[in-house]
């Protein structure tokens, strides 16, 4: 028999809401903040290149059967969206957020010179920086900046945790030059790694001695050990009776970590092992990964809508790469260019952005050409939600933001 939290360790959700009322309780080292000061970016990456013409279907296209004439999701099988494009049967959760004006599609998304290397393009979209990448992530890079706006402003950030990366390593997007990010996989395990007999060591924080060494090694520790702490504590307390459908990416421990008062205010997610590498019979399997998806990322925000921190939080999900446009052989499509983004939550305006791709003008690879640098929908991130003022900075380069966010 299994229970709400066996399944969550093992990554997977309950599909029927709990019976359980909710309950959280707010910690003494929840500090309330301005809410310019405390606007929180989840960034959900969808790896292994998700098809984006199958995703949001442009079924008032003709030249999309065209080119895939077995795996082309029928218009009647399509969920309702408009006119023009229908979303894919498997993302009811997503179909929820824009009937409620809280998702933006923004169509086109990609770069100059595209890769079709996973690691390579990851690599890309995780820096901000395509074709040459960066020693440091593009999120780490806006922690930084969120450090440096703090200080001057006299705020006191350090040792608060700023950057929280679910994962089970850490991911290129959140490595900075000055903050470290909380990385962690399971909460209820969250505490540095010892021997049994090594743990009293590893727990001690040794008085200043005026050493520099001795200092900052002394700050770390202190923050890992309060990090884990914190983040053991807000699963500890985490209730939630909303639904998060099957695989729900790790969505309910940040739930758990803002709705305690956690002060980070950015976290980074993935859907794991490249399950979007859609090559081979593709139809099934894409509609299940993305029901997980949508579900996951509606009972997000539903249940920050519980916790009365929906207004806080915006979520961007992207993918590394789209597909390519004709289906191959394998009733599968291969690596392609551009694809969809999106921005999802109640900050957001609801709508289409961007120019679709044409289907029929295509590079020689049988490629979208993308519209849309996917760096302006970083750059609206940074500067239309967290309000920074350093898309520039952290981007390398100036890049017009999009009005999709109130």
């Amino acid at each position: 028999m299994f229970n709400r939290r066996s399944l969550l360790k093992g990554g997977i959700a309950t599909t029927a809401a709990l019976a359980t009322a909710p309950v959280l309780r707010r910690r003494a080292w929840a500090v309330p903040r301005r809410d310019e000061e405390g606007r929180i970016l989840v960034v959900v990456e969808l790896s292994g290149g998700n098809d984006g013409l199958n995703t949001v279907v442009p079924y008032g296209d003709d030249a999309y059967y065209r080119q895939r004439p077995n795996i082309g999701i029928k218009a009647d099988e399509l969920l309702e969206l408009d006119g023009d494009f229908g979303f894919n049967p498997g993302m009811l959760g997503f179909q929820r957020l824009w009937r409620s004006g809280d998702l933006a599609i923004i169509h086109g998304c990609g770069y100059e010179q595209p890769s079709y290397s996973h690691f390579t393009s990851m690599a890309y979209w995780h820096t901000g920086v395509p074709g040459g990448g960066d020693e440091f992530g593009w999120l780490g890079r806006l922690a930084d900046a969120l450090d440096e706006t703090d200080a001057v402003n006299g705020n006191g950030s350090a040792g608060v945790e700023l950057l929280i990366n679910i994962a089970s390593a850490q991911s290129l997007a959140v490595k900075g030059r000055r903050r470290t990010p909380v990385v962690f996989d399971d909460p209820e395990r969250f505490q540095r790694r010892a021997f049994h007999s090594q743990q009293a060591l590893m727990a001690r924080i040794d008085q200043a001695d005026g050493n520099p060494a001795r200092t900052y090694l002394n700050e770390m520790a202190r923050s890992a050990l309060g990090a884990s702490a914190r983040i053991r504590q807000a699963w500890s307390d985490y209730r939630s009776p909303v639904d998060y459908g099957i695989a729900p990416m790790d969505l309910p421990k940040v739930a758990a970590c803002i709705g305690a008062g956690l002060p980070a205010r950015i976290y980074h997610v993935a859907f794991r092992n490249n399950a979007f590498d859609t090559h081979v019979q593709q139809s099934a399997l894409h509609r299940r990964l993305l029901s997980y998806a949508c579900d996951g990322i509606h009972g997000f925000i539903r249940d920050l809508e519980r916790l009365g921190q929906a207004e806080r939080v915006v979520v961007l999900v992207h993918s590394e790469f789209g597909r390519r446009v004709p289906e191959n052989t394998n009733l599968g499509t291969d690596h392609g260019t551009a694809n969809l983004m999106f921005l999802a939550g109640k900050p957001v305006k609801g709508g289409h952005y961007g120019k679709p791709p044409s289907l029929t003008a295509l590079t020689d690879g049988e490629n979208l050409v993308h519209t849309v640098d996917f760096r302006r929908v970083y750059a609206t991130a940074i500067d239309g939600w967290m309000q920074q003022d350093a898309a520039s900075t952290v981007l390398k380069g100036r890049f017009e933001t999009l009005p999709a966010l109130v």
